[in-house]
C-alpha cells in the first residue's frame, strides 16, 4: 500500500504504520502519536506536532498520558490502552473527542489502535 492511500480509515492501519518510515508519517494528513507499552511517544509526525504546537524533540520519549497530553489520561482514551493491554487484545476504536490541553476546545476523532502482537500503540488525530 502506498501512502497516498493510507488514509484515517484505513483498515489494518496499526500495521501500515508500524511499517511506516518517518517520512512517510510525516506525510499523513493526521495525526500520529505512537507509543510503547510503558507508554511512551516513540513516533510523533509533522501533522500532529504543527497541529499540537509540540516538537518532536520535546514529546519523544515522553509519557504520553501525563507529560504530552494529560487531557487524554481518562476513561475514554488511556483506560481503553490499558483494558486492551491486559487483556491481550486488539484494540481500533474511533470516538469524537474535544482537546482542550494547551488550546481552544476544538473537536476532533481520535481512532484509538492497538494490535495484540504489535508493541507500539497509537493515538491517531484527525481534525475537522
Amino acid at each position: 500500500m502506498t501512502n497516498a492511500t493510507i488514509t484515517f480509515d484505513s483498515r489494518g492501519l496499526a500495521d501500515l504504520l508500524d511499517a511506516s518510515s518517518q517520512e512517510q508519517l510525516d506525510a499523513l494528513d493526521f495525526g500520529v502519536i505512537g507509543f510503547d507499552a510503558d507508554t511512551n511517544v516513540q513516533r510523533y509526525n509533522a501533522a500532529e506536532s504543527q497541529a499540537a504546537g509540540l516538537s518532536p524533540q520535546r514529546v519523544i520519549g515522553e509519557p504520553l498520558f501525563t507529560n504530552v497530553a494529560p487531557c487524554l489520561n481518562n476513561f475514554m482514551v488511556a483506560q481503553r490502552f490499558e483494558d486492551a493491554a491486559v487483556e491481550a487484545s486488539e484494540l481500533d476504536d474511533t470516538i469524537d473527542y474535544v482537546l482542550t490541553l494547551r488550546m481552544r476546545p476544538i473537536k476532533v476523532k481520535l481512532r484509538l489502535l492497538a494490535s495484540a502482537a504489535g508493541t507500539t500503540r497509537y493515538v491517531l488525530v484527525q481534525r475537522r
